[in-house]
């Protein structure tokens, strides 16, 4: 075998695609989040705590040259928000995934089953012929 046809096969397995097609989902449904985040929660939740923007918070260290050093806390405070947002989204939706995948196995589950193929039919048919001509 190959190496590019080694490659192929590898490439077009099942788990490597759908792989793929999570990663780059994953990727723009992180970006509605974050969008939501920064766009929509942090703009109200700055403004009820004093119109502190998070992003902005910082102290300034002192350093034997006299130039300072920016210690950025608030960028870190603002990602940690992100995060808990963010993973309570994520809960949220699987939660919601969850209850919907519960809902279609009782429907599956309550649901008469399909009847018989009708090949299936006349082969019963045949079978009950053949024994009641045996007797």
């Amino acid at each position: 075998m190959s190496l590019m046809s080694e490659f192929r096969e590898f490439a077009l397995k099942g788990n490597v695609v759908d792989l793929a097609v999570g990663v780059i989902v994953g990727a723009a449904f992180g970006k509605i989040v974050d969008s939501l985040v920064k766009n929509v929660l942090m703009p109200p939740i700055g403004y009820a705590i004093g119109g502190v923007n998070f992003n902005e918070l910082a102290i300034t260290l002192p350093t034997p040259t006299g130039n300072g050093v920016l210690l950025k806390y608030g960028e870190f405070v603002q990602t940690i928000v992100d995060f808990t947002i963010i993973a309570f989204v994520l809960f949220m939706v699987i939660k919601a995934i969850n209850m919907a995948k519960k809902r279609f196995e009782k429907e599956a589950a309550a649901a008469p089953p399909p009847p018989p193929a009708p090949s299936e039919v006349y082969l019963k048919e045949i079978r009950d012929a053949l024994v009641a001509g045996k007797r």
